[in-house]
């Protein structure tokens, strides 16, 4: 059992390292990344299309698409208005680590993109775990997974900055708490903010475009300093 404690040890302490050195690059570029987490059929594909129509398009949007399999998403992406996308495809693995990040980086023309969105694998479990370097990490949760997701899966949400609550037209429509929602994340995370929001009506987008602008605006000031 030591053993293996050891091994995990050392492979989330090099993944960290690797991390440290893709967010430099990123520094590098001025360019602010946003690892995007959720369940499978929670809405990260449909917020990075609704994000990318909805931003000034004087901005430049990259999209890393992390899959077990296909590059659905990174066209849905490039089709969307993504400046460049690439695809990762894990091969089975339930989330990105900071080597596929960094592969995916070294294909992408950093000095052409203000704003890096990274879709990770579909999953409550693993992608906590794996830093990637990127400055923001957001969880998208929605409606229909159900309100006790922030109690059955506490290691997602203790780690990062937003959590953007999709599918917000259902609430009619299913037994669903918000209140309760929000006070099991609040109990993992204080200062968490939430974004209510429906990719399918558009409700709720244009604080969560606010609020994206603001953090890139305040990076690139932040950077050049």
């Amino acid at each position: 059992m030591e053993n293996r404690i050891e091994i995990v040890e050392n492979i989330l302490s090099a993944n960290d390292k690797l991390a440290n050195s893709n967010r430099q690059l990123l520094n590098q570029n001025h360019v602010l990344g946003i690892n995007l987490m959720a369940s499978p059929g929670a809405g990260k594909t449909s917020l990075i299309e609704i994000t990318l129509s909805s931003l000034p398009s004087n901005l430049k949007i990259s999209v890393i698409d992390g899959d077990v399999a296909t590059s659905i998403d990174t066209d849905r992406a490039l089709k969307a208005g993504a400046s460049q996308a690439v695809q990762i495809n894990t091969g089975g693995s339930c989330h990105l680590d900071a080597v596929m990040l960094n592969r995916a980086l070294e294909q992408m023309n950093l000095e052409n993109t203000d704003l890096l969105l990274v879709e990770n694998v579909g999953n409550l479990i693993c992608p906590a775990s794996f830093k990637l370097g990127t400055h923001k990490s957001i969880l998208i949760a929605s409606v229909p997974e159900g309100d006790d997701k922030p109690y059955k899966y506490p290691g997602m949400y203790q780690g990062v900055d937003a959590v953007v609550i999709n599918k917000i037209d259902l609430l009619p429509y299913i037994k669903y708490d918000i209140d309760y929602f929000k006070r099991g994340v609040e109990i993992l995370n204080p200062d968490i903010t939430f974004f209510p929001v429906s990719c399918y009506t558009g409700e709720g987008i244009d604080i969560w475009i606010d609020w994206l602008i603001e953090n890139i605006d305040n990076f690139k000031t932040s950077n050049l300093n």
